[in-house]
């Protein structure tokens, strides 16, 4: 309750008496005075060492909620030129804090700033351990910004896929309770992942899934062809690509399927469609790409059915009169698969008895772009200047090659998609249908 003193209760003839002020402490006065100028320093090694969970944790003071955003701009700026100098200013408005700021500490600011930007460019390029990798991926997931960091991180031991076990080449972000077992499961009908043999077999009993769950629009006596949209199928369209974040180091898109088509090549037996590869294309790509993730499982590779996915991918595009090309970067094991493929699709049409052709004309009868085409045969040293112009030659030593890959062929023939078999049409998608629907 406030209440007003009067006048005659103040006595004018005394002093006025001050309160005592409080004693400082000695120990935070003392190394205030000794680590003044490598306060900076000492924090951004502090805030390096700590795992994102727990800078995110409650603060026990209000002076640490900035490291919060400090490890946000740490993700951002990473790997990138000035990033430590951005981290050093981040730290500085986190000390700033610690009081009221007095006249004279701008130009201290300023030069702790200096020298936090000239030690942080002294230290050693920060090293992650193992699990410190796999919290900032499972957090960051397809944002990461640090594509390396990710590729050499294996958080799964091995998984059991139909009748194969599999070892994991990358980083696949499953739930982390998977991540401690030395096996994991996988059907390999409906893809649902389980950590222990027994529910795995409880529902292999009771899945009725026996292909990929869309349309099959192509079948020869070897394979078959489902296609399957993203949209109506998100379960397992994310669980495939789960699946293949395991085999792919460029991937990074796990959860928003929506706007595309999964196109998955299967073999058949008396137990049902195996999966052995798939690709992914966008419903309607600006860029003009057919393809926008291609795999086949490791059990499965080299045996062909790379050079199916592909040519099954350039079979489409011929039907939708559309010139494709692979959306750019492709993997290791991708690029040399489609550089061979462009190139035995090139020499066979350069082959078949065409005196007079130019890249235009090869692009439309082989659905490539004028683009991959050109560099097909930059290659290949197959275009040379005479008389004035660029002409596409065939050298004795493509033609050689090919003869004696036709020679192998006729002791174990090369499969090839027929397109007579191909039952599809150019699907037609509304604006709602390419993006989220929630």
């Amino acid at each position: 309750m406030v209440q007003w003193i009067p006048a005659l209760r103040l006595d004018l003839s005394k002093e006025v008496e001050w309160p005592a002020p409080e004693k400082p402490d000695k120990k935070k006065s003392g190394a205030a005075s000794k680590n003044e100028m490598s306060k900076l320093t000492k924090a951004q090694k502090r805030h390096r060492a700590v795992p994102s969970r727990d800078i995110s944790a409650t603060p026990e003071s209000s002076t640490a909620a900035a490291p919060p955003a400090n490890g946000y701009l740490s993700s951002i700026f990473k790997g990138t030129p000035g990033a430590e100098s951005s981290d050093s200013i981040a730290l500085v408005s986190a000390e700033v804090m610690d009081g009221t700021p007095k006249p004279g500490d701008e130009e201290m600011d300023l030069v702790d700033v200096q020298d936090a930007a000239a030690a942080a460019k002294a230290q050693p390029p920060e090293v992650y351990s193992r699990e410190d990798e796999i919290e900032k991926l499972r957090t960051s997931g397809s944002m990461t910004q640090n594509q390396a960091e990710i590729s050499r991180v294996r958080n799964l031991s091995r998984v059991q896929f139909g009748r194969h076990e599999i070892d994991p080449w990358y980083f696949s972000p499953y739930p982390i309770e998977l991540t401690e077992e030395d096996m994991i499961y996988i059907c390999e009908f409906c893809l649902s992942y389980h950590a222990h043999l027994r529910p795995f077999t409880r529902h292999r009993q009771k899945c009725t899934l026996l292909h990929p769950p869309g349309n099959e629009i192509y079948r020869d006596d070897y394979v078959s062809f489902f296609e399957i949209d993203g949209r109506r199928q998100r379960t397992w369209c994310r669980n495939l690509c789960l699946l293949s974040k395991m085999f792919l180091d460029h991937k990074t898109l796990y959860y928003d399927v929506d706007p595309f088509l999964f196109y998955c090549m299967t073999t058949r037996d008396e137990y049902g469609c195996h999966l052995v590869g798939y690709f992914s294309k966008e419903k309607e790509s600006a860029e003009g790409y057919n393809v926008a993730c291609i795999l086949t499982l490791p059990q499965y590779q080299r045996m062909g059915f790379g050079r199916l996915l592909i040519a099954f991918s350039y079979e489409l595009s011929r039907r939708e009169n559309k010139l494709g090309s692979p959306e750019k970067p492709l993997s290791d094991l991708g690029l040399m698969s489609y550089r061979a493929y462009w190139q035995d699709t090139i020499v066979d049409i350069l082959m078949d008895g065409r005196t007079d052709v130019n890249i235009e004309e090869v692009a439309a009868l082989s659905a490539m772009t004028t683009n991959d085409v050109l560099h097909t045969l930059q290659n290949l040293n197959m275009i040379r200047y005479s008389k004035g112009q660029y002409v596409i030659v065939l050298t004795d030593a493509i033609v050689a090659q090919k003869e004696k890959q036709l020679e192998k062929e006729k002791s174990k023939p090369r499969r090839r998609i027929d397109s007579d078999k191909l039952q599809w049409k150019p699907p037609v998608f509304t604006a709602s249908s390419r993006t989220w629907n929630w």
